[in-house]
């Protein structure tokens, strides 16, 4: 056998060195001539060598064995069979019209909802009057630039216009974290698993002919149910904390899975921190948008004593986040082909995954009770000591570890509404404040007039102090709507309309660095009428 590999590989060598100077009645008869030489075998041996098939060596042993004098040309005249593109000028924008998109095809087709192998396109086109083969469509198809293509996922939904603005902000944050050697973590859910001896993706080493059984069908076992990973993976240390939990993915229960890691880990390893930035997706239960998420945050503010800055990323790019590369990903690898079978199999399992860079994870279960459907009110998310940032201050703010002592006070009986104006509140003296107030003219008053008809329920001056407050505190319509005695229609037509007119004066309005004392007045007030308000105040989580 190796001598015979060594004949073909000798051969192999020759023909591509000798055939590029030959036509094909002269390799044929070369072929012919070392297929006799080699003798019993000869044929398929030259033939695999060469790359062609055997017939083509058996011709050319007959012509050699014949003797015919050179014909002077590689065919006879008239010889070989046109193409049929040729033959047939119809066959190739017929195919086309087959496989181009389907808004340019025939909606009648079939093929339209089908799989367009090379098979059926030939059947189609036979139906249509052009013979030809599956070969032969593979083969124009190749010719026209075509090729088996698989799904890309490379959409991402719209685009933001400031996607890349934000992701240039959130990597400025993490690098002057990083440089102060202060902790960043990047936060999310893995996909939840099914617990129980069911499938999973990716195949390990087993014996042959023994694999792993598992069930038929994937329904989820009343008494194991889903296992719900979340991670927090610390970029610096290259660490990764994961928190199994059992009962349901919600704002509690990402932030307890942060509060374990800084209490098991976090603590350890900056000892020296005096604040921590978080970097999550724009959605589920840590998303920009989620109350109950930025509540959590504020109470576990409160409880380390640090300040928690959180930058989203923008819309639609959760798999742009460092956790889901640097560590769900590894964890994903490490599970493969192997049945979840218990909530400790997930966690041992989890706990195990190493890289060679340097990797570790910790891992354990979370058997807590989170409900869903928990509500914050407009009121409670108000009185949050939290700070926007001036770029995008939905997706960038900061929570203070400022206590709560909302409930110690009747502040109701009490409410001036001069507070509003207070210079801890607005960033700026009553004079100055005054003095925007002379200086905007009241364009948007009289437009609110004429398309209305009547006169605008608040003055100007108020509207303008209501986008103030709305710019530096990040006030939201419902608590506005009830500090200046009004519906959540017209302050959020205020926010918006005064807005523009502060835009095209140039005037900016700061966030404020830190949420200011009296800021706990104005929440007071906004309790003691949630329930006169409730028609013009929604409430989500």
């Amino acid at each position: 056998m190796g001598v015979v590999v060594e004949t073909q590989e000798m051969l192999a060598a020759k023909f591509s060195e000798i055939f590029p100077h030959l036509d094909e009645r002269q390799r044929r008869l070369l072929m012919g001539a070392e297929a006799r030489a080699l003798g019993h075998g000869g044929i398929r041996a030259v033939a695999r060598a060469a790359g062609v098939r055997e017939a083509t060596v058996s011709q050319g042993v007959v012509e050699l064995a014949a003797g015919q004098a050179p014909l002077g040309r590689v065919r006879r005249p008239g010889g070989g069979r046109k193409q049929l593109i040729e033959t047939d000028p119809g066959l190739r924008p017929a195919l086309l019209a087959l496989v181009e998109p389907a808004e340019r095809g025939d909606p009648a087709s079939p093929l339209r909802w089908t799989t367009k192998s090379t098979r059926k396109l030939a059947a189609e086109l036979t139906g249509q009057g052009h013979r030809v083969s599956a070969d032969t469509v593979a083969a124009l198809l190749r010719a026209e630039g075509f090729s088996l293509q698989a799904n890309a996922k490379t959409l991402e939904g719209t685009q933001h216009p400031d996607r890349d603005a934000q992701f240039r902000y959130l990597n400025e944050q993490v690098r002057v974290y990083r440089a102060a050697g202060q902790p960043v973590i990047s936060v999310d859910t893995k996909k939840k698993e099914l617990v129980g001896a069911f499938r999973n993706g990716g195949r390990e080493w087993r014996p042959t002919g023994e694999p792993v059984p598992v069930s038929v069908y994937d329904f989820a076992e009343q008494a194991l149910g889903k296992a719900i990973p979340y991670g927090i993976y610390d970029i610096a240390a290259d660490a990764g904390w994961v928190s199994v939990g059992t009962d349901h993915d919600t704002a509690a229960f990402a932030v307890a899975s942060i509060r374990r890691w800084w209490h098991g880990q976090g603590r350890h390893v900056y000892s020296r921190a005096d604040r921590l930035l978080i970097t999550a997706d724009a959605g589920g239960s840590n998303g920009y948008r989620t109350r109950a998420w930025k509540t959590e945050l504020a109470a576990l503010a409160a409880e380390i004593g640090l300040p928690i800055t959180v930058c989203h990323l923008p819309p639609g790019t959760s798999k742009w986040n460092k956790i889901e590369h640097r560590l769900f990903a590894y964890i994903t690898m490490n599970w493969r082909g192997r049945p979840l079978t218990s909530h400790q199999v997930v966690v041992n399992t989890i706990a195990a995954t190493t890289t060679t860079s340097g990797l570790r994870v910790h891992a354990e279960l979370d058997p807590g009770s989170y409900p869903l459907g928990v509500q914050v009110s407009d009121a409670d998310l108000t009185a949050l000591p939290l700070t926007r940032h001036a770029f995008h201050g939905d997706w960038n703010y900061t929570l203070h570890p400022v206590p709560d002592h909302t409930g110690a006070e009747h502040p109701a009986e009490r409410w001036d509404p001069r507070i509003l104006s207070d210079p801890a509140l607005t960033g700026m003296t009553r004079p100055d404040l005054e003095r925007l107030i002379a200086e905007l003219p009241a364009l948007d008053q009289r437009r609110a007039r004429i398309r209305s008809g009547r006169p605008p329920t608040v003055t100007f001056a108020d509207r303008v102090l209501m986008a103030v407050l709305h710019r530096r505190l990040g006030l939201e319509p419902e608590p506005l709507a009830v500090l200046f005695g009004t519906s959540r229609t017209t302050a959020y037509r205020t926010v918006h309309s005064i807005g523009e007119l502060l835009d095209q004066h140039g005037v900016r309005i700061l966030p404020a660095t830190t949420p200011p004392a009296a800021l706990k007045a104005l929440h007071a007030r906004v309790v003691a009428h949630v329930d006169k308000a409730a028609a013009n105040i929604k409430t989500t989580i």
